[in-house]
């Protein structure tokens, strides 16, 4: 039988293969026109606060009230992602954006646009679709096979980047044929269809056996993993100094057109188009980087490249050679934030995908946020040229970083959650809330192997801590050298059970390599004891027992 994902047809899709997918293809199609109206809005919003004030200050701070909902949305937007139906979240979002657009549309008609109207509902809309983000983004991964995930992510920024194409060069057209209101109400009608795939989308709902997190532990849970995983922590950091240092060219991009070009509305939207053109050809040339280059070599080629070309446009009075350094930034930019996106999305099991992409989005749009409002108050002193020229040499100084923080090495192989066989003997009336729940788990190890067991334990400690570990610790017994003793708690027996349904392939490879340090063949000790045990022990005598049953809940 000839295999269907490598017959000749099939191949030939190449990077367009996720589109195969029917359910991707139609929520993929309808985001594109969403996009389309984001940017359209973009455009709308950039353009009117130059016609309210002249502050260059203000005009950049319509990219931070973009932006600065989206790092401030983005974490518990994330959390709840993981917790309840990734559809239902994506619809809300979207539902909250589209009344915000609509509002913004009716009060612009009605002629009440203010500079500080302008800000707060682009931040509105900016929330909705920070809400939306990670539901979408986590999605992803059900709607298409696993060898089509890295194509997926690539063509979630294709769908943007051939809106930015051309969606800010017809929202310049909008804007002088119809004024900024027509922009806002274009936005809020191209939601909808984005809106009615994601109501259409059945999604194959799997039930947890848990219960799902409350938001705030959701919300610790996620950090917690982000801050103990070296992969996740590398993209954050490197995410927000590029957000900070790149961000200038998209909040300084409408006083190029007027200040520097002495152009109108339809040359920034030119400037945009060409910069979506090229960011267009970057995402396109993901898995191109992915398979030719290490993730460094290729975010420090597009640092470098993004670098000089946001000079270049310091020093450009020409509109082609303007709009060709927009172009070679778009694809530079939008080339690393892929690479970046599919780092994170191969960093981390399913769990808390969502959450982890809400970190490395908020760190983005944070830096981004930030970056606008310095880059504009550093044109107000220095003129537009100065702030592109500082802000080119700080973006070709950040390949720097990848000496201390390089890029990871990473596999979604290793994330595969699998079962734990075994189930913990319960004989005390516990429920999910009682707690705290004290671990402790002994090794008799070779003390010649000493070195090398602290070594695997070391590695071992990140892994319960992302899991949900709290104060591990690791002691060797005085009067036993080969006597070792793991320690550490959960908040709850809920809590405990949620550790164990997210081990992975690679945790358990973990555990298997501290497990082979056991002499003489046998098999750690593992205790699991109930501190403060007030409701498992008689007021008195005369108290009936609580009984030996086991009440407490785990996996079949």
């Amino acid at each position: 039988m000839t295999d269907p994902v490598n017959t000749p047809s099939t191949r030939n899709w190449g990077a367009l293969e996720p589109l195969r997918e029917s359910t991707f293809r139609r929520i993929w199609s309808a985001s594109l026109l969403s996009n389309f109206g984001q940017l359209i809005q973009g455009v709308g919003a950039a353009w009117e606060m130059t016609r309210l004030t002249s502050s260059p200050g203000m005009v950049a701070l319509v990219q931070t009230a973009l932006m600065l909902p989206l790092m401030l949305v983005a974490v518990p937007a994330g959390a709840i992602a993981d917790m309840f139906d990734r559809r239902k979240v994506a619809l809300v979002g979207l539902s909250f954006a589209t009344l915000a657009a609509a509002t913004l549309t009716t009060l612009s008609a009605m002629g009440l646009t203010t500079p500080w109207v302008l800000l707060a509902f682009s931040s509105l809309i900016g929330g909705g679709v920070a809400l939306y983000g990670p539901a979408w983004q986590a999605s992803v991964s059900e709607q298409v096979k696993p060898e089509h995930l890295p194509g997926a992510v690539a063509l979630g920024s294709v769908s943007y980047n051939i809106a930015r194409s051309f969606g800010p060069a017809v929202g310049g057209i909008i804007v002088v044929a119809a004024g900024a209101t027509a922009t806002f109400g274009v936005n809020a009608l191209f939601y909808i269809p984005l809106l009615a795939a994601f109501f259409f989308w059945r999604r194959q709902h799997v039930p947890p056996r848990l219960p799902p997190e409350r938001l705030d532990r959701a919300i610790i849970s996620g950090a917690r993993y982000a801050m103990h995983s070296p992969p996740i922590r590398t993209v954050m950091i490197r995410s927000f100094v590029f957000g900070f240092a790149g961000t200038s060219t998209a909040a300084l991009a409408p006083l190029v057109a007027r200040q520097l070009l002495h152009g109108n509305a339809g040359t920034y939207g030119f400037l945009l188009g060409a910069s979506g053109v090229g960011a267009v050809v970057g995402a396109l040339l993901v898995n191109q980087a992915r398979e030719r280059l290490e993730a460094e070599q290729a975010i420090r080629l597009c640092l470098l490249l993004a670098g000089a070309m946001i000079a270049l446009l310091g020093v450009s009075r020409n509109l082609v050679l303007s709009a060709f350094a927009q172009a070679m930034i778009g694809a530079a930019s939008m080339l690393m934030i892929s690479l970046l996106n599919v780092g994170v999305q191969l960093s981390v099991p399913r769990w808390v995908t969502a959450r982890a992409l809400a970190w490395f989005q908020s760190a983005l749009t944070g830096g981004s946020a930030l970056g606008a409002w310095f880059w504009g108050h550093t044109a107000g002193t220095w003129g537009v040229d100065g702030a592109l020229l500082a802000s080119g040499g700080v973006v070709m100084l950040t390949p720097l970083i990848g000496l201390l923080l390089p890029m990871p090495r990473v596999s979604l192989d290793k994330m595969e959650t699998i079962e734990i066989s075994s189930q913990p003997q319960v004989a005390l009336a516990i429920t999910p809330r009682s707690g705290p729940i004290i671990i402790e788990i002994d090794y008799r190890v070779d003390p010649k192997l000493a070195r090398q067991f602290y070594e695997v334990m070391l590695k071992l400690q990140r892994a319960r801590q992302r899991n949900g570990a709290f104060d591990w610790s690791l002691s060797r017994d005085i009067g036993d050298p080969a006597l070792w003793t793991e320690r550490y708690h959960c908040p709850t027996w809920a809590d405990y059970l949620r550790l164990r349904s997210r081990f992975t392939t690679g945790d358990h490879e973990l555990q298997r390599a501290a497990n082979a340090f056991q002499t003489g063949g046998s098999e750690s000790r593992v205790r699991r004891r109930l501190e403060r045990p007030f409701g498992s022990v008689r007021w008195s005598s005369d108290t009936p027992d609580p009984g030996n049953e086991p009440m407490g809940f785990y996996p079949p």
